[in-house]
Order: C-alpha cells, then sequence, then structure tokens
C-alpha cells in the first residue's frame, strides 16, 4: 500500500514537472518568435524559469506529502486520546493543527521562488 501511494504521488510530480517544462519552453518559443533577442540570454532565463517552476512544484509537493503524512498519524493518535478521555479535545486539535502547517510552509516556499523568477 505505501509503495502504491509513493509511486502514484512520484508519478504525479513528474507528469506536473514535465507539463510545466513543456508550457514554460513553449511560451518562451512564443516570445522568442516575436522579439529579436539573443539566443544564448533566451535559453538560459528559460532554463531560469524551468528550473524555478520545478522547484516550486517540488516544494509544494513534498510540503503537502508531509503534511499528509503527519496529519494521518496525529489524527489518528489524537482521535484514539478523545476517544478515551474527552478533555483533550483542545489539545489534540493544536497537534493537528501543526501537522497542517507543514503544507502551509512548502506553499510559502514556492510563493518566495515564484516571486524570484
Amino acid at each position: 500500500s505505501a509503495t502504491a501511494i509513493f509511486s502514484t504521488v512520484f508519478i504525479v510530480l513528474l507528469i506536473t514537472l514535465i507539463s510545466t517544462a513543456v508550457s514554460v519552453q513553449g511560451q518562451q518559443h512564443e516570445a522568442d518568435a516575436t522579439h529579436a533577442v539573443t539566443e544564448e540570454k533566451s535559453d538560459s532565463q528559460a532554463k531560469i524559469i524551468i528550473w524555478g517552476f520545478a522547484a516550486a512544484a517540488f516544494s509544494t509537493a513534498i510540503g503537502s506529502i508531509g503534511a499528509g503524512v503527519a496529519v494521518a498519524y496525529v489524527g489518528s493518535a489524537a482521535l484514539g486520546a478523545i476517544g478515551e478521555k474527552p478533555e483533550l479535545a483542545a489539545r489534540a486539535l493544536i497537534y493537528v493543527g501543526l501537522a497542517e502547517g507543514i503544507a502551509i510552509y512548502g506553499l510559502i516556499i514556492s510563493i518566495m521562488i515564484l516571486g524570484k523568477i
């Protein structure tokens, strides 16, 4: 089961990276056709943009996967604790919220990367 989940996530990540690279290259070729820009400069800019989008997608994907795994473990433990002692509900929700914060950190890094492109 874990292997199937990992392979599915890997395939989705790979498809995202390839589609991003293809769309960026297509946009870059259209821009080159309309503007007379030197080939070296446009090729280096295209590579920077491609790797920037890839890095942003990768940081979001890894952050979301990490948050999903963390919420799975913390959430199941929290529900077990709440089932035995209902007064622990507030503490359990705090831990689940902290686990969800991992995805937000990945998204913030992606936004910072895209801001530099």
